[in-house]
């Protein structure tokens, strides 16, 4: 079974559009979360993974868009939790209030969460995966961290796909990764878009200038 594996969006339809048409021949989709912040397209990103029924959790942008609340000291993530919050109509909002901060798919074998296993907050980066992680599922996903990563262990898999819309690991391509449930593999994949076309939109939104500028190196 082909899983593709794909998180923290950030609002970036370009680069979720990019993704989808790159992906190969899967049999499901999943999300680890972050489906909206920072950049122009909350609705479009919300209805793409809604349409599709891609199982989805719940990140910590999601939940500040969901709570209103913002971020302390990180005016690009309070600007994009405000610009989400007026994009949003209620069904849409319900839909992310809906998210779990957890699930199992596939029988139990995958396991998704953004952070970490006991904290949907925790940057859980990649020389910080173990095997005590696993907790008897064969594949763990986390996101949140936007660094793309993945380890084999004698007891499965502990990985990142990377971000969709705001890699953080010094490659500006929108990142996601193809599992194979049967074999145990990851195949970590990386798809160029059309960055300048987010940095006008960015600006156009009126979303912080630097919002958009991060994107060209990946940062």
């Amino acid at each position: 079974m082909l899983v593709g594996v794909i998180s923290d969006i950030h609002a970036n339809r370009v680069a979720l559009e990019a993704v989808l048409s790159d992906m190969p021949d899967i049999d499901a989709v999943v999300c680890a979360g972050d489906v909206v912040g920072y950049n122009p397209w909350p609705a479009d990103c919300v209805d793409e993974l809604r349409d599709r029924e891609v199982p989805t959790i719940m990140g910590n942008h999601d939940r500040a868009v969901v709570t209103g609340t913002g971020f302390a000291g990180n005016g690009m993530a309070d600007a994009g939790v405000e610009h989400a919050r007026e994009e949003l109509d209620e069904a849409r909002i319900e839909w992310l209030a809906d998210l779990p901060d957890e699930r199992r798919c596939f029988d139990g074998r995958m396991k998704v969460v953004h952070g970490h296993p006991d904290d949907p907050n925790r940057y859980t980066y990649p020389a910080l995966f173990a095997e005590r992680l696993l907790e008897g599922e064969d594949v763990l996903v986390m996101g949140h961290t936007h660094v793309q990563a993945h380890e084999r262990f004698d007891d499965g898999v502990v990985m990142n796909p990377g971000s969709v819309g705001q890699p953080r690991d010094d490659d500006p391509r929108a990142a996601y990764a193809v599992v194979d449930l049967d074999a145990l593999t990851v195949e970590e994949r990386r798809v160029e878009y059309d960055v300048e076309r987010v940095v006008e939109a960015v600006e156009a939104a009126g979303l912080p200038r630097d919002t958009g500028q991060r994107l060209k190196k990946g940062r």
